[in-house]
Protein backbone atom coordinates (compact mmCIF):
# COMPACT_ATOMS: atom_id res chain seq x y z
CA UNK A 1 0.00 0.00 0.00
CA UNK A 2 2.87 2.36 0.82
CA UNK A 3 4.41 1.71 -2.63
CA UNK A 4 1.13 2.58 -4.33
CA UNK A 5 0.92 5.80 -2.34
CA UNK A 6 4.50 6.64 -3.24
CA UNK A 7 3.80 6.07 -6.93
CA UNK A 8 0.67 8.22 -6.79
CA UNK A 9 2.58 10.92 -4.94
CA UNK A 10 5.37 10.90 -7.52
CA UNK A 11 2.80 11.04 -10.34
CA UNK A 12 1.10 13.97 -8.65
CA UNK A 13 4.42 15.77 -8.27
CA UNK A 14 5.28 15.19 -11.94
CA UNK A 15 1.84 16.45 -12.99
CA UNK A 16 2.22 19.51 -10.81
CA UNK A 17 5.68 20.18 -12.20
CA UNK A 18 4.43 19.75 -15.75
CA UNK A 19 1.54 22.16 -15.16
CA UNK A 20 3.94 24.65 -13.62
CA UNK A 21 6.17 24.47 -16.70
CA UNK A 22 3.16 24.91 -19.00
CA UNK A 23 1.95 27.94 -17.03
CA UNK A 24 5.44 29.43 -17.10
CA UNK A 25 5.65 28.85 -20.87
CA UNK A 26 2.19 30.39 -21.36
CA UNK A 27 3.16 33.48 -19.35
CA UNK A 28 6.32 33.77 -21.45
CA UNK A 29 4.27 33.58 -24.64
CA UNK A 30 1.90 36.25 -23.32
CA UNK A 31 4.83 38.50 -22.44
CA UNK A 32 6.39 37.96 -25.87
CA UNK A 33 3.09 38.80 -27.56
CA UNK A 34 2.71 41.86 -25.35
CA UNK A 35 6.17 43.12 -26.33
CA UNK A 36 5.30 42.88 -30.03
CA UNK A 37 1.82 44.37 -29.57
CA UNK A 38 2.84 47.18 -27.23
CA UNK A 39 4.01 49.66 -29.92
CA UNK A 40 0.77 49.25 -31.86
CA UNK A 41 -1.42 49.40 -28.74
CA UNK A 42 0.31 52.56 -27.53
CA UNK A 43 -0.21 54.27 -30.89
CA UNK A 44 -3.79 52.95 -31.11
CA UNK A 45 -4.69 54.23 -27.66
CA UNK A 46 -2.96 57.57 -28.23
CA UNK A 47 -4.20 58.37 -31.74
CA UNK A 48 -7.61 56.63 -31.70
CA UNK A 49 -9.06 55.95 -28.24
CA UNK A 50 -7.74 59.08 -26.52
CA UNK A 51 -9.06 61.51 -29.22
CA UNK A 52 -12.51 59.90 -28.99
CA UNK A 53 -12.61 60.31 -25.21
CA UNK A 54 -11.19 63.83 -25.39
CA UNK A 55 -13.61 64.72 -28.18
CA UNK A 56 -16.59 63.60 -26.11
CA UNK A 57 -15.35 65.67 -23.15
CA UNK A 58 -14.96 68.66 -25.50
CA UNK A 59 -18.55 68.19 -26.69
CA UNK A 60 -19.65 68.91 -23.11
CA UNK A 61 -18.04 72.38 -23.11
CA UNK A 62 -18.91 75.81 -24.52
CA UNK A 63 -16.77 78.78 -25.51
CA UNK A 64 -14.09 79.52 -28.10
CA UNK A 65 -11.49 76.80 -28.58
CA UNK A 66 -8.16 77.64 -26.95
CA UNK A 67 -9.49 80.84 -25.37
CA UNK A 68 -12.19 80.03 -22.85
CA UNK A 69 -14.00 76.73 -22.50
CA UNK A 70 -16.47 75.98 -19.74
CA UNK A 71 -18.15 72.73 -18.82
CA UNK A 72 -21.79 72.88 -19.92
CA UNK A 73 -23.03 69.30 -19.71
CA UNK A 74 -25.53 68.43 -22.44
CA UNK A 75 -26.13 72.04 -23.47
CA UNK A 76 -24.69 71.52 -26.96
CA UNK A 77 -26.84 68.46 -27.56
CA UNK A 78 -29.96 70.32 -26.37
CA UNK A 79 -29.17 73.29 -28.61
CA UNK A 80 -28.79 70.93 -31.55
CA UNK A 81 -32.47 70.03 -31.30
CA UNK A 82 -33.47 73.64 -32.05
CA UNK A 83 -30.62 74.54 -34.44
CA UNK A 84 -32.20 75.20 -37.84
CA UNK A 85 -28.85 75.07 -39.65
CA UNK A 86 -28.14 71.65 -38.17
CA UNK A 87 -31.45 70.27 -39.39
CA UNK A 88 -30.98 71.95 -42.78
CA UNK A 89 -27.53 70.41 -43.23
CA UNK A 90 -28.81 67.05 -41.99
CA UNK A 91 -31.64 67.27 -44.52
CA UNK A 92 -29.13 68.14 -47.25
CA UNK A 93 -27.11 65.06 -46.32
CA UNK A 94 -30.18 62.81 -46.48
CA UNK A 95 -31.16 64.37 -49.81
CA UNK A 96 -27.72 63.62 -51.27
CA UNK A 97 -27.95 60.04 -50.01
CA UNK A 98 -31.33 59.64 -51.72
CA UNK A 99 -30.15 60.98 -55.08
CA UNK A 100 -26.60 59.60 -55.09
CA UNK A 101 -26.92 56.07 -53.73
CA UNK A 102 -29.35 54.66 -56.35
CA UNK A 103 -27.58 56.54 -59.17
CA UNK A 104 -24.07 55.37 -58.31
CA UNK A 105 -25.17 51.80 -57.52
CA UNK A 106 -27.10 51.44 -60.79
CA UNK A 107 -24.31 52.94 -62.91
CA UNK A 108 -21.76 50.73 -61.14
CA UNK A 109 -23.83 47.64 -61.95
CA UNK A 110 -24.32 48.65 -65.60
CA UNK A 111 -20.61 49.32 -66.06
CA UNK A 112 -19.74 45.99 -64.42
CA UNK A 113 -22.14 44.16 -66.77
CA UNK A 114 -20.52 45.90 -69.74
CA UNK A 115 -16.99 45.06 -68.64
CA UNK A 116 -18.00 41.47 -67.81
CA UNK A 117 -19.48 40.94 -71.30
CA UNK A 118 -16.06 39.74 -72.55
CA UNK A 119 -16.09 42.03 -75.57
CA UNK A 120 -13.02 43.55 -77.17
CA UNK A 121 -11.63 46.51 -75.27
CA UNK A 122 -13.23 45.67 -71.93
CA UNK A 123 -9.83 45.58 -70.19
CA UNK A 124 -9.22 49.14 -71.39
CA UNK A 125 -12.70 50.19 -70.25
CA UNK A 126 -12.12 48.68 -66.83
CA UNK A 127 -9.01 50.83 -66.39
CA UNK A 128 -10.75 53.95 -67.69
CA UNK A 129 -13.75 53.50 -65.40
CA UNK A 130 -11.61 52.94 -62.31
CA UNK A 131 -8.99 55.63 -63.01
CA UNK A 132 -10.92 58.63 -61.54
CA UNK A 133 -11.19 56.81 -58.20
CA UNK A 134 -7.42 57.09 -57.79
CA UNK A 135 -7.55 60.90 -57.95
CA UNK A 136 -7.98 63.14 -54.91
CA UNK A 137 -11.18 65.05 -54.29
CA UNK A 138 -9.42 68.37 -54.93
CA UNK A 139 -8.41 67.23 -58.42
CA UNK A 140 -11.92 65.91 -59.14
CA UNK A 141 -13.51 69.18 -57.99
CA UNK A 142 -11.10 71.28 -60.04
CA UNK A 143 -11.83 69.25 -63.17
CA UNK A 144 -15.59 69.60 -62.87
CA UNK A 145 -15.48 73.29 -61.94
CA UNK A 146 -13.43 73.80 -65.09
CA UNK A 147 -15.99 71.84 -67.13
CA UNK A 148 -19.17 73.34 -65.65
CA UNK A 149 -18.31 77.04 -65.40
CA UNK A 150 -21.26 78.93 -66.89
CA UNK A 151 -19.29 81.27 -69.21
CA UNK A 152 -15.76 79.96 -69.66
CA UNK A 153 -16.22 76.26 -68.84
CA UNK A 154 -15.41 73.47 -71.24
CA UNK A 155 -19.09 72.53 -71.57
CA UNK A 156 -20.11 76.12 -72.39
CA UNK A 157 -17.32 76.48 -74.96
CA UNK A 158 -18.27 73.16 -76.58
CA UNK A 159 -21.95 74.13 -76.81
CA UNK A 160 -21.05 77.51 -78.33
CA UNK A 161 -19.35 75.70 -81.21
CA UNK A 162 -22.77 74.26 -82.11
CA UNK A 163 -24.44 77.65 -81.77
CA UNK A 164 -25.89 77.07 -78.29
CA UNK A 165 -25.09 80.21 -76.30
CA UNK A 166 -27.51 79.72 -73.41
CA UNK A 167 -25.59 80.02 -70.15
CA UNK A 168 -26.26 77.23 -67.65
CA UNK A 169 -25.51 78.19 -64.06
CA UNK A 170 -24.52 74.90 -62.43
CA UNK A 171 -23.49 76.57 -59.16
CA UNK A 172 -26.14 79.28 -58.81
CA UNK A 173 -29.20 77.36 -57.63
CA UNK A 174 -30.15 74.56 -55.25
CA UNK A 175 -31.04 72.03 -57.95
CA UNK A 176 -28.15 72.72 -60.31
CA UNK A 177 -25.70 72.84 -57.39
CA UNK A 178 -26.69 69.35 -56.27
CA UNK A 179 -26.61 68.15 -59.88
CA UNK A 180 -23.02 69.32 -60.29
CA UNK A 181 -22.02 67.65 -57.01
CA UNK A 182 -23.77 64.44 -58.05
CA UNK A 183 -22.04 64.39 -61.45
CA UNK A 184 -18.61 64.90 -59.89
CA UNK A 185 -19.23 62.26 -57.21
CA UNK A 186 -20.58 59.77 -59.75
CA UNK A 187 -17.56 60.18 -62.03
CA UNK A 188 -15.21 59.89 -59.05
CA UNK A 189 -16.60 56.89 -57.15
CA UNK A 190 -18.56 54.73 -59.59
CA UNK A 191 -15.42 52.84 -60.63
CA UNK A 192 -14.99 51.40 -57.13
CA UNK A 193 -18.56 50.09 -57.10
CA UNK A 194 -18.00 48.67 -60.58
CA UNK A 195 -15.06 46.61 -59.27
CA UNK A 196 -17.19 45.21 -56.43
CA UNK A 197 -20.01 44.25 -58.80
CA UNK A 198 -17.52 42.80 -61.28
CA UNK A 199 -16.05 40.57 -58.57
CA UNK A 200 -19.55 39.36 -57.75
CA UNK A 201 -20.38 38.70 -61.42
CA UNK A 202 -17.25 36.62 -61.89
CA UNK A 203 -18.23 34.43 -58.92
CA UNK A 204 -21.50 33.33 -60.58
CA UNK A 205 -21.08 29.79 -62.02
CA UNK A 206 -21.35 29.63 -65.82
CA UNK A 207 -23.35 26.41 -65.47
CA UNK A 208 -26.35 28.41 -64.31
CA UNK A 209 -26.41 30.44 -67.51
CA UNK A 210 -25.84 27.32 -69.63
CA UNK A 211 -28.80 25.62 -67.95
CA UNK A 212 -30.90 28.73 -68.55
CA UNK A 213 -29.95 28.69 -72.25
CA UNK A 214 -31.06 25.07 -72.49
CA UNK A 215 -34.41 26.02 -70.90
CA UNK A 216 -34.82 28.79 -73.49
CA UNK A 217 -34.45 31.75 -71.09
CA UNK A 218 -33.84 35.13 -72.68
CA UNK A 219 -31.35 37.77 -71.47
CA UNK A 220 -33.80 39.55 -69.19
CA UNK A 221 -34.86 36.32 -67.46
CA UNK A 222 -31.24 35.32 -66.88
CA UNK A 223 -30.52 38.75 -65.42
CA UNK A 224 -33.65 38.68 -63.25
CA UNK A 225 -33.50 35.12 -61.94
CA UNK A 226 -29.74 34.40 -61.92
CA UNK A 227 -27.64 37.57 -61.93
CA UNK A 228 -29.55 39.75 -59.48
CA UNK A 229 -30.19 37.03 -56.83
CA UNK A 230 -26.52 36.05 -57.03
CA UNK A 231 -25.47 39.68 -56.52
CA UNK A 232 -27.73 40.26 -53.51
CA UNK A 233 -24.87 40.22 -51.00
CA UNK A 234 -22.64 42.46 -53.13
CA UNK A 235 -25.52 44.87 -53.77
CA UNK A 236 -26.21 45.12 -50.04
CA UNK A 237 -22.55 45.83 -49.35
CA UNK A 238 -22.34 48.49 -52.08
CA UNK A 239 -25.50 50.25 -50.89
CA UNK A 240 -24.30 50.37 -47.28
CA UNK A 241 -20.80 51.56 -48.23
CA UNK A 242 -22.23 54.20 -50.53
CA UNK A 243 -24.64 55.40 -47.84
CA UNK A 244 -21.83 55.75 -45.30
CA UNK A 245 -19.66 57.58 -47.85
CA UNK A 246 -22.55 59.95 -48.64
CA UNK A 247 -22.97 60.75 -44.94
CA UNK A 248 -19.33 61.92 -44.96
CA UNK A 249 -19.79 64.21 -47.97
CA UNK A 250 -17.60 67.30 -47.65
CA UNK A 251 -14.88 67.82 -50.24
CA UNK A 252 -17.18 68.12 -53.26
CA UNK A 253 -19.49 70.69 -51.66
CA UNK A 254 -16.62 72.67 -50.15
CA UNK A 255 -14.66 72.90 -53.41
CA UNK A 256 -17.45 73.04 -56.00
CA UNK A 257 -20.29 75.10 -54.48
CA UNK A 258 -18.82 76.11 -51.09
CA UNK A 259 -22.13 75.01 -49.59
CA UNK A 260 -24.12 77.62 -51.51
CA UNK A 261 -26.15 79.31 -52.55
CA UNK A 262 -26.69 80.08 -48.88
CA UNK A 263 -26.55 76.73 -47.10
CA UNK A 264 -28.62 74.87 -49.69
CA UNK A 265 -25.77 72.47 -50.54
CA UNK A 266 -24.14 72.35 -47.11
CA UNK A 267 -24.05 68.77 -45.77
CA UNK A 268 -23.49 67.81 -42.15
CA UNK A 269 -19.69 67.44 -42.31
CA UNK A 270 -19.41 70.80 -44.07
CA UNK A 271 -21.50 72.37 -41.30
CA UNK A 272 -19.22 70.80 -38.68
CA UNK A 273 -16.23 72.37 -40.46
CA UNK A 274 -17.91 75.79 -40.42
CA UNK A 275 -18.69 75.56 -36.71
CA UNK A 276 -15.21 74.36 -35.78
CA UNK A 277 -12.94 76.44 -38.03
CA UNK A 278 -15.05 79.51 -38.80
CA UNK A 279 -16.80 80.03 -35.47
CA UNK A 280 -14.15 78.21 -33.39
CA UNK A 281 -16.88 76.55 -31.34
CA UNK A 282 -15.23 73.16 -30.89
CA UNK A 283 -17.71 72.08 -28.20
CA UNK A 284 -20.73 72.27 -30.47
CA UNK A 285 -18.74 70.98 -33.47
CA UNK A 286 -17.70 67.83 -31.61
CA UNK A 287 -21.26 67.34 -30.35
CA UNK A 288 -22.54 67.34 -33.94
CA UNK A 289 -19.65 65.06 -34.89
CA UNK A 290 -20.65 62.53 -32.24
CA UNK A 291 -24.23 62.52 -33.51
CA UNK A 292 -22.88 61.80 -36.99
CA UNK A 293 -20.59 59.13 -35.52
CA UNK A 294 -23.59 57.48 -33.85
CA UNK A 295 -25.57 57.49 -37.11
CA UNK A 296 -22.71 55.95 -39.10
CA UNK A 297 -22.10 53.36 -36.35
CA UNK A 298 -25.78 52.42 -36.47
CA UNK A 299 -25.56 51.94 -40.23
CA UNK A 300 -22.42 49.81 -39.76
CA UNK A 301 -24.29 47.58 -37.30
CA UNK A 302 -27.13 47.22 -39.80
CA UNK A 303 -24.58 46.36 -42.48
CA UNK A 304 -23.00 43.70 -40.29
CA UNK A 305 -26.43 42.25 -39.46
CA UNK A 306 -27.51 42.08 -43.10
CA UNK A 307 -24.25 40.49 -44.26
CA UNK A 308 -24.31 37.98 -41.37
CA UNK A 309 -27.85 36.95 -42.25
CA UNK A 310 -26.78 36.57 -45.87
CA UNK A 311 -23.88 34.27 -44.96
CA UNK A 312 -26.02 32.16 -42.64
Amino acid sequence: MSKINAVLQNEKLRSHSKNKILRKRKRKNYLTALVFLAPFMILYLWFWVYPIIQGFLTSLTTGSYGVEQNFAGLTNYKYMLTDEKFWASFGNTLYFIVISTPTIVIFGLLMALLVNAKLKGTTFLRSVYFMPYMLSVSVIASIWVFILQSKTGLLAETLSIFGITTQISFFGSWGMGWLSILIATLWWTVGFNMILFLAGLQEIPEELYEAADIDGANGWNKFRYITMPSLKGVTTLVIILQTIASFKLFGQTFLITNGGPGISTTPLVHYIYQIAFRQWDMGYATAVSFVLFFIISLISVIQSKLLTDKKS
